[in-house]
């Protein structure tokens, strides 16, 4: 066999033995069906998590269907017909039973006046002088306490000084 220059201008390159082929082609099937078992998977945890959501959410509700009635009782009762005092109680009562059913699905109440402040944990809504030097820096007072995020604080600021 003789040795013969390539042409110019051909890109001939020799064709791959079949055994190389093939393994090729092998190779690139299980690309495409990893591929594809891959897009399946991420399909189905997608939606599996969007169902564990809707359901997590239907027993949040449920578990504070109860304390939901209650607070609507007491939203329909004539002003003449209870005292402050029992309708203070009663409204006291329905909001431990919400929390009580918050925390047994995991809730936590972050109010905690006097505390260090953490910007982690607290967010501040305003600042005042603190009148001691060790209430530097401390939650003064809760203003809203929002269970899933973070409660708004009023928060000392350094003292003598506003922040």
């Amino acid at each position: 066999m003789q040795n013969v220059a390539p042409t110019e201008g051909a890109t001939t390159a020799p064709a791959p033995p079949a055994a190389e082929q093939s393994e090729v082609e092998a190779w690139k099937d299980r690309h495409l069906r990893l591929a594809a078992e891959y897009d399946n998977f991420r399909k189905r945890t997608t939606k599996e998590r969007a169902e564990v959501w809707g359901r997590a959410q239907a027993e949040l509700v449920s578990r504070l269907a109860d304390a939901l009635d209650d607070l609507s009782r007491f939203a329909h009762i004539e002003p003449a017909e209870i005292d402050s005092k029992t309708l203070h109680e009663g409204i006291d009562l329905v909001e431990r039973k919400v929390w009580k059913e918050l925390e047994a699905a995991g809730f936590t109440r972050i109010d905690q006046a006097g505390v260090p402040f953490d910007p982690n944990v607290h967010e501040a809504v305003t600042t005042q002088p603190a009148t001691k030097p060790e209430q530097d820096h401390t939650v003064g007072q809760v203003v809203q306490c929002n269970p899933v995020t973070r409660c708004g604080i009023h928060c000392c600021g350094r003292h003598g000084s506003s922040c």
